[in-house]
């Protein structure tokens, strides 16, 4: 669900807290999880931090799992 979220843009920890309804603790441990493991890039901007994803295969993975199970008007 980050994932999608992110890969619709850029987007910083509140605003992913609002789209999600994931709480800020558990939302912070997750984005660590997908930053360690290169899912997710950051960049600062003040005492903001604003996460994207770190690679466009990424993206490619991500456009492809939906047209497979979350898109009813797709071509399957």
């Amino acid at each position: 669900m980050l994932l999608c979220q992110i890969g619709q843009g850029e987007k910083n920890v509140s605003t992913l807290e609002s789209l999600t309804g994931i709480r800020q603790p558990t939302l912070s441990q997750q984005l660590g999880v997908l930053r360690t493991e290169g899912a997710v890039s950051t960049r600062r901007e003040g005492k903001q931090i604003f996460y994207s994803l770190a690679d466009p295969q990424i993206e490619s993975l991500l456009q492809t799992l939906y047209k497979l199970f979350c898109c009813e008007t797709c071509i399957k």
